[in-house]
């Protein structure tokens, strides 16, 4: 792994920040303690020897309606920024839990190790299955094939998915990974982001651990489409 970072430290650093955190290139440059003119050098690094991808905010600057307009300073300060997705899957679990624990391994101390474990696994494994549900939604529309996909982000509201198909559909989704049935009331938050951006989705897409209530599954049509964990069998033929 000392190759993949030049040894350096601070991008050993700002690999398991990205790993960690919310993948934003702010965020994972102040995660990492380092400058962002530094971060910028590592990402290009990094994008260069195929070990992660950047994912483009979607989001647009805010428009000021006069010339001499003054923005509210929650807006003003906010500061667009892009995503890193690691290209492996590996390289994401190696950055997210060993990394970080180096010294502890070389030093033997596997219960803490194990511990780091247990405590994040959850979260490390809802990416993962965010990333499935995209794969598997790209399969079930091969018919009118998606020619954007990804997630949405900005100051107020993120969305899992946001994909558009060859036939100008667009598809909104979320994807929860919870030991819990989702009810209407996720379907009811996802519509108000949506609002809340101005947007106005053609079909919707609920992925689920445990899948869904009666009610939800009730109301299931072309536009509101749900799959469960037992969908992604799919991926395998």
């Amino acid at each position: 792994m000392a190759a993949m970072t030049l040894d350096d430290s601070d991008y050993q650093r700002l690999l398991s920040a990205i790993a960690i955190g919310d993948r934003r290139f702010h965020s994972a440059c102040k995660r990492a303690h380092i400058s962002e003119a530094k971060g910028l050098k590592a990402i290009e690094f990094f994008r260069l020897n195929g070990m992660i991808r950047m994912e483009y905010s979607r989001e647009a600057p805010p428009q000021k309606m006069y010339p001499k307009q003054r923005l509210k300073r929650e807006v003003a300060r906010h500061r667009i920024s892009h995503k890193m997705r690691f290209n492996s899957p590996f390289l994401r679990f190696w950055f997210y839990f060993i990394a970080p624990m180096h010294r502890s391994i070389v030093k033997g101390n596997f219960d803490s190790v194990l511990e780091r474990f247990q405590e994040r696994h959850h979260s490390f494994t809802g990416f993962i299955f965010e990333e499935l549900s995209i794969l598997l939604l790209q399969r079930k529309f091969s018919e009118d094939p998606l020619v954007s996909t990804g997630s949405y982000w900005d100051r107020q509201v993120e969305l899992d998915i946001l994909a558009k198909t060859e036939s100008g559909s667009i598809i909104v989704g979320e994807c929860k990974w919870t030991n819990t049935k989702i009810n209407k009331s996720e379907l009811t938050k996802l519509q108000e982001k949506c609002k809340t951006v101005t947007l106005e989705p053609d079909i919707i897409v609920l992925f689920a651990k445990r899948g869904f209530s009666n009610e939800l599954q009730r109301m299931q049509n072309s536009r509101l489409q749900l799959f469960s964990a037992e969908d992604f069998s799919d991926l395998l033929t």
